[in-house]
C-alpha cells in the first residue's frame, strides 16, 4: 500500500521552506521517525522524519527547491517494509514551540529536530512556482495566516481561503477574519506589490541568487515593521568607565565558572530590571481589539550576527537570572545561532530586543522594532570622550557607550522613552540603583 508523507507545519506562521538535503533514495527502507529531508525555514534547518515505515517508492522534492506545508515529499510502499532491511538510525526529538496540524494521511505529527548547516551545496535552482491560494492541484490550501487566526476563522464560520489578507504578502490577520465575518472587506488596504525591476543586464553582467530562508524572513519582518509601526528613536550615552572596570575585574572569575562576561551580558541585567520598572516597554499592542497586552514575564531577545544572517534568540525570564547565568545562557544561544542549531522555541516569546554592534564598530544607528515588540535598544562602540567634572572644574576622560532606543509611538510617548533610556544609563553608571528601584 502506498503512503504519502506530507510536509507538516514546522512552526507558527511558517508556510514553506527550502529543501537543503534529501537524506534517502528510491528503494531505501525507512522506519517511522527516520529523517527524510532537511528543510531550511525562516530561522533554522530542521529534519523532517517519516510518518510511517516502508520502502521509498518516489521522492517528490529535490534539493534547493521550495516545499510547502501539505505538499507530498516522499511516497512509501508499506507492503515492502517487512522484506526490506532497515537501517538503524537514532530517534529524533519532539519539536519545541509553535502549533502544527497533522498531515492529512498521518496518524500523528512527525517530530522535527534542528540540525547543523551541512556542507556546501550545488548552485540553487529557481524555486518552484507557488500554487494559488485556493490550493490548485489538490494540495492543501496555502493561506498565509497564523494557526490562531485559522482557529478564529473556524470558530466564526469563515472560509479563510476567501479572506483577502491585509498584511505583507497577503497575510491574513485576526482583524481580516472578523471583518469577513461581519460582511466587510479587509481591515486595511492591501499593500502594493513590489515594482518590477529594470533589465540590469542591459548595462553589464549580472547574477541572480535565491534568498536564503533567513533573508526571506528578514524581508517579511522588516517590511511589516516599517509599514505598520510608527517608530521614533531616542539617543543617549552612558558613562561605562566604572562598568567596564567591574567587568574586567570579574571576567576571569566568570570564565572559571564557564561564562563569558561580555558587556551585552551585563547590559541584559540592566535592561531586564528596566522592563520591570517600565511595563509599557514590556507590552504589545493588539490592533484588532485595541487593547494593550502587558506581560508578567521578562523575555529579552539578543541579535546575533552569523554567516547565515541575523538571528535573534530569546533569553526567557531574564529578570530572574543573575549576571553569570545571563552570560552563560547568552553564550550558549549565540553558539547555537552560529551553528544553525536554534530551535523555533529559542527564537519565540521575546518582549524586547537588544542589538549590540559595538564589537564591529560605528558611532550610532537606528534599530528597527520587531513586532509584536514595542521597543529595541541599539548599542554602539564605546569611546573615551572629555566630560566636564563640576567638582574639579576640569575635563576628565570617560568611557561613553552610545545607546539608541527605537520605540512604537502608538504606545510609548517621547517623554516615557527618555525616562526609560535615562534609567538604563543611570543604572549602568550606578549599579546600586537596580537593587534600590529595580
Amino acid at each position: 500500500m502506498a503512503t504519502e508523507v506530507r510536509l507538516p507545519e514546522v512552526g507558527e506562521g511558517i508556510e514553506s521552506g527550502t529543501v537543503v538535503g534529501v537524506l534517502v533514495s528510491v528503494g531505501d527502507a525507512v522506519e517511522k521517525d527516520q529523517a527524510l529531508i532537511e528543510l531550511e525555514t525562516d530561522k533554522a534547518v530542521v529534519e523532517v522524519p517519516s510518518t510511517s515505515a516502508g520502502v521509498v517508492k518516489a521522492i517528490n522534492v529535490a534539493e534547493n527547491q521550495e516545499a510547502k506545508v501539505g505538499q507530498v515529499i516522499v511516497t512509501l510502499d508499506e507492503a515492502g517494509a517487512a522484506a526490506a532491511p532497515r537501517e538503524e538510525r537514532p530517534a529524533t526529538q519532539e519539536p519545541h514551540g509553535g502549533e502544527a496540524a497533522p498531515p492529512p494521511q498521518a496518524a500523528e505529527r512527525p517530530a522535527l529536530q534542528p540540525v547543523a548547516e551541512g556542507a556546501s551545496k550545488a548552485p540553487k535552482a529557481a524555486p518552484a512556482p507557488r500554487p494559488s491560494r485556493a490550493g490548485g492541484d489538490g494540495a492543501l490550501p496555502l493561506v498565509p495566516a497564523a494557526p490562531s487566526v485559522r482557529r478564529l476563522a473556524r470558530e466564526l464560520g469563515v472560509d479563510i481561503r476567501q479572506v483577502q489578507g491585509s498584511g505583507v504578502l497577503g497575510r491574513v490577520s485576526a482583524g481580516d477574519v472578523r471583518s469577513a465575518a461581519d460582511g466587510a472587506g479587509p481591515a486595511t488596504m492591501t499593500p502594493a506589490q513590489p515594482a518590477a525591476l529594470p533589465d540590469f543586464g542591459r548595462w553589464g553582467e549580472v547574477e541572480r541568487k535565491p534568498m536564503s530562508g533567513i533573508r526571506k524572513a528578514t524581508v517579511r519582518t522588516m517590511a511589516t515593521a516599517w509599514s505598520t509601526v510608527p517608530m521614533v528613536t531616542q539617543f543617549d550615552k552612558a558613562d561605562i568607565t566604572q562598568f567596564e572596570r567591574l567587568r574586567q575585574r570579574y571576567k576571569a572569575q566568570a570564565e572559571a565558572m564557564g561564562a563569558k562576561l561580555t558587556p551585552t551580558a551585563m547590559l541584559l541585567k540592566v535592561v531586564a530590571s528596566a522592563l520591570r520598572r517600565f511595563p509599557d516597554f514590556n507590552a504589545s499592542i493588539d490592533g484588532a481589539s485595541l487593547e494593550i497586552v502587558y506581560k508578567h514575564y521578562v523575555n529579552v531577545g539578543v541579535a546575533v550576527d552569523t554567516d547565515n544572517g541575523l538571528l535573534v534568540p530569546v533569553i526567557k525570564n531574564a529578570d530572574a537570572k543573575n549576571v553569570l547565568e545571563l552570560a552563560s545562557e547568552l553564550g550558549e544561544l549565540a553558539e547555537k545561532a552560529r551553528n544553525r542549531k536554534l530551535t523555533p522555541d529559542d527564537m519565540q516569546g521575546g518582549n524586547f530586543s537588544v542589538s549590540n554592534l559595538g564589537g564591529i564598530g560605528g558611532t550610532g544607528f537606528t534599530p528597527i522594532v520587531n513586532p509584536p515588540e514595542v521597543a529595541i535598544l541599539g548599542v554602539s562602540r564605546s569611546a573615551y570622550e572629555p566630560v566636564y567634572n563640576a567638582d574639579t572644574g576640569q575635563f576628565d576622560a570617560r568611557l561613553l557607550m552610545p545607546l539608541a532606543l527605537t520605540y512604537d509611538h502608538r504606545l510609548i510617548d517621547g517623554a516615557a522613552a527618555v525616562r526609560f533610556l535615562r534609567w538604563i544609563c543611570t543604572a549602568i553608571e550606578e549599579p546600586f540603583l537596580m537593587a534600590l528601584e529595580g
